[in-house]
């Protein structure tokens, strides 16, 4: 069986690689840091497209029952 080559994570900054397990602890828990808001952010922007497809759909509603 093969062995696959298992890349090392890296990070790049202005054009330069750096690797994570090379940087200062500091620089790690930043980078860390970082990710974590990320995923905050992605999760954020889904509960955002829910948000405005309820109000989409909630207007419709309105529309629908006015008045002729």
């Amino acid at each position: 069986m093969a062995k696959t080559k298992i890349d090392e994570p890296t990070l790049t900054h202005n054009g330069k690689t750096y690797k994570v397990s090379e940087l200062s602890e500091e620089s790690q828990k930043q980078l860390m840091n970082a990710k974590i808001a990320d995923g905050e952010i992605r999760r954020l922007q889904m509960q955002l497209a829910i948000a405005q497809t309820a109000h989409s759909a909630y207007e419709q509603a309105l529309i629908a029952s006015l008045p002729e």
